[in-house]
């Protein structure tokens, strides 16, 4: 019997039922006449929920200006650093305002980031490892990725210290890095598939070594071309807000970070805690070949359950200290409204359907939601709930600083309510003084690894959606 023809598609009767359906609801026309016009978002937003979005909290740090502006780049999570260091900096000096170069930290991290995955692609071809295993096409897949990761910045800072943004600025290509990691890239291309040719050949330690060290000095020309080369040293001077003179002479970026922020902010003691509902909570984690230093820390996690994160990040903001974070910030994100919450956009009222089917577990699991951004936390507001048994305090919404210019609505700050932290926050820095002893003892644990591919690798802003930050770097 000859087989039975199969139908190639979609079957033409089924199509018809769907266009009728679709036409005999009338608010399908009015919503395709408005979106094929429009920013699909704008048919979703819900004015009532716009009504109440009041960019005012209970509480606020001592905020420090200007708005910082990354531009069409990956940096958030220098920015966003910087920014929670200058807070104590500026309040020590009487500045009235001040911004740490971003681009600084940002050069190290190229040229270092460069040494660790040259290193990496020796490790995997000695190994034997394949260019079209998974691991090795991961790693291929965007090595000079602008995004990071907390503990890379301890690894930078650590070796490198910091320095005024006045003493060394921004370049065009900091701020637009797109043509520059197309080379870099390359290159790195480049050398994984030298490095496979040359262990098959039996190539000698010492061939292997002149070899890497010649692509480091390629690697350092082209990024030094692009963005400039950093000063060794510098003189800053400046004004406070009494109009008084200051002069720091002839000072290295480490002595600057080591004597004058340092005291004030010490980067060592700050924990990084994830919220990974998949794994365990009290346990550390690491992902394998997540770094940017070879040979420097690890990026380490301890995994703690949302409200932990909640209670830590309170702490730091009600004494006075804002906070480093990680979200998944293209998720219900109203930009005309600086608005992060999850009621904002009706997709119910607009296309008959939810975007909140999956839990924060099943989005990790099936690639729908991971870190994307960095940003910083500035301010709350909280009520206190009374119970028979006890009293607790409750957030209510939390105040963002974020770093992408002050031409934003609220000057470049975000609202995120409570019910979005706990769906797309993934990763707080405090300080150890807030952390209570038995979840501060986690620390000592060996991490388990997880692998190079996992969703915890993700770098801020390595994955920001190209339309929120302005242009993409990636």
């Amino acid at each position: 019997m000859a087989d039975e023809k199969k139908e190639v598609g979609v079957s033409l009767k089924q199509l018809a039922l769907m266009q009728t359906a679709f036409n005999s609801d009338p608010k399908n026309s009015l919503a395709q006449n408005f979106a094929s016009n429009h920013d699909v978002l704008d048919l979703c937003i819900d004015r009532k929920v716009v009504e109440k979005t009041n960019h005012v909290f209970t509480h606020k740090v001592k905020e420090v200006k200007p708005m910082t502006n990354q531009k069409s780049s990956g940096r958030c999570w220098i920015f966003a650093l910087l920014n929670v260091i200058r807070q104590k900096f500026v309040q020590e000096k009487n500045l009235d305002e001040f911004e740490f170069s971003q681009q600084y930290l940002f050069f190290w991290d190229k040229i270092e980031r460069s040494y660790f995955f040259i290193n990496a692609f020796l490790d995997l071809a000695k190994k034997g490892e394949k260019p079209d295993s998974r691991l090795f096409m991961f790693l291929l897949s965007n090595p000079m990725n602008d995004g990071g990761q907390w503990d890379m910045l301890v690894n930078l800072i650590e070796k490198y210290g910091i320095m005024p943004k006045a003493a060394w600025p921004e370049s065009v290509n900091s701020g637009k890095t797109r043509r520059m990691n197309v080379i870099l890239n390359h290159k790195h291309r480049e050398f994984a598939m030298k490095f496979g040719k040359m262990v098959a050949a039996g190539a000698s330690e010492v061939e292997l070594q002149t070899t890497k060290n010649n692509m480091m000095a390629e690697i350092y020309r082209i990024v030094s071309i692009c963005i400039g080369s950093p000063p060794a040293n510098f003189t800053w001077e400046y004004y406070d807000k009494d109009k008084n003179f200051f002069k720091l002479e002839d000072i290295t970026p480490l002595q600057f970070y080591t004597e004058h922020v340092k005291p004030l902010y010490n980067i060592k003691d700050k924990v990084c805690f994830v919220n990974d509902p998949r794994n365990p909570y009290d346990k550390m984690y690491t992902v394998e070949y997540l770094g940017n230093v070879t040979n420097g820390g690890l990026v380490r996690y301890n995994n703690q359950p949302i409200e932990v994160l909640k209670y830590l990040a309170a702490a730091s903001l009600r004494a006075n200290e804002p906070v480093w974070f990680g979200c998944d910030v293209g998720k219900h994100f109203e930009r005309k409204f600086s608005a992060l919450d999850l009621n904002i956009h009706n997709y119910k009222l607009a296309f008959g359907l939810s975007m909140l089917k999956l839990n924060k577990t099943e989005r990790l699991l099936y690639g729908d939601s991971l870190m994307t951004h960095a940003m910083a936390l500035t301010g709350l507001s909280y009520e206190v709930i009374t119970l028979p048994e006890h009293h607790r305090e409750a957030e209510l919404k939390w105040r963002v600083e974020n770093s992408w210019g002050d031409d934003k609505p609220e000057k470049g700050y975000l609202l995120m309510t409570d019910e979005w932290f706990s769906e797309f926050v993934f990763e707080v820095v405090v300080d150890k003084k807030f952390v209570p002893a038995d979840i501060l003892a986690i620390l000592v644990q060996e991490p388990v690894v997880l692998p190079a591919w996992d969703p915890m690798g993700a770098l801020a802003c390595g994955n920001c959606c190209k339309e929120l930050v302005g242009g993409s770097s990636l």
